[in-house]
């Protein structure tokens, strides 16, 4: 059996794609980062280091919707599309975990 069809991405234009493409990536590599969630050093360094381009692109995407002049966020519209793209999950590892019940 296959497991069920997501539901499509609303409409987006060129840029705000671009936008919710960088700000995914950016999340990822925070993810990774968390001093909060088990892992190496080396692994966070690498993360950290790629950080740096992938927050450029975000800046570069938000200052292109601000040149095409969409300079409003449609933030229920991106919600969904970051919704269909995992991005709860994704941005769940930005959190600090529970502390465990004593």
């Amino acid at each position: 059996m296959l497991p069920p069809e997501p539901p499509p991405l609303p409409a987006l234009t060129r840029a705000e794609a671009e936008l919710i493409d960088r700000y995914l990536e950016v999340v990822d590599l925070l993810g990774r980062i968390n001093p909060a969630r088990d892992g190496d050093t080396y692994g966070g360094l690498r993360a950290a280091q790629a950080l740096v381009g992938k927050a450029s692109a975000l800046r570069d995407a938000l200052a292109l919707m601000h040149r095409r002049g969409e300079t409003d966020v449609h933030a229920s519209t991106l919600a969904r599309a970051l919704r269909v793209l995992d991005g709860e999950r994704r941005t769940a590892r930005l959190a600090i975990p529970r502390h465990p019940a004593d």
